[in-house]
């Protein structure tokens, strides 16, 4: 798969930033996830297809963009510094920049991703109880973050679903109805947990 197929697989075109890249890729792999999608081997091919693409497009991106993704200015470290006297001919030992100490938001960032690959190792080996505390703290740490209250929404979701097979409906309604108020506008999660609540009205 080349460069041009990464494209083209996140709906994007040749060149597209790294801020379109990302932003593309969240919405497809939200879309195509396969806890989202269970059952769904077209939808799991196209997470994975989605997800590749993504990796090789961040390989590719060349220096001057991942300097413009972390808010440094391309352009700054090559720009010549003019000496203030004319009689000073000698090269000084250029000092080595000092790294940055991260800011607070990367922190939060590094956090947040970090968290989300251990929730999805943690729904793969079926550990909810440990999923949904995960979920929950980190929503107690980034209260306004869209994406975080998604993720606690579906870990509450899988939970009720994991109960309903294990025979037990009157806790997944709990755990269903949680979903729907962490995540009251997702629409595709509505749709998901009206079905999961049809097949408890069976079980009665």
């Amino acid at each position: 798969m080349d460069l041009g197929d990464c494209y083209r697989l996140l709906g994007l075109r040749s060149g597209a930033s790294f801020a379109d890249i990302k932003a593309s890729y969240r919405r497809l792999a939200q879309q195509y996830h396969p806890d989202i999608n269970p059952g769904d081997n077209k939808a799991k091919e196209k997470f994975i297809a989605v997800t590749e693409a993504y990796k090789l497009l961040l390989h590719g991106l060349p220096p001057e963009e991942t300097a413009l993704s972390s808010g440094q200015s391309p352009t700054a470290q090559h720009q010549p510094i003019k000496a203030k006297c004319p009689e000073a001919t000698k090269e000084k030992p250029k000092e080595k920049p000092k790294p940055k100490p991260p800011s607070f938001s990367e922190i939060e960032q590094r956090l947040k991703w970090k968290t989300y690959e251990q929730l999805q190792q943690f729904l793969k080996e079926r550990r909810f109880p440990q999923a949904i505390a995960l979920a929950e703290a980190l929503a107690q740490r980034l209260p306004e973050d869209a994406e975080v209250r998604q993720w606690q929404a579906i870990v509450y979701q899988v939970w009720g679903r994991a109960l309903i097979a294990e025979k037990q409906p009157f806790k997944a309604k709990i755990y269903l109805k949680k979903a729907l108020k962490t995540d009251p506008h997702n629409k595709s999660l509505w749709h998901e947990v009206q079905r999961d609540f049809q097949i408890l009205e069976h079980m009665f």
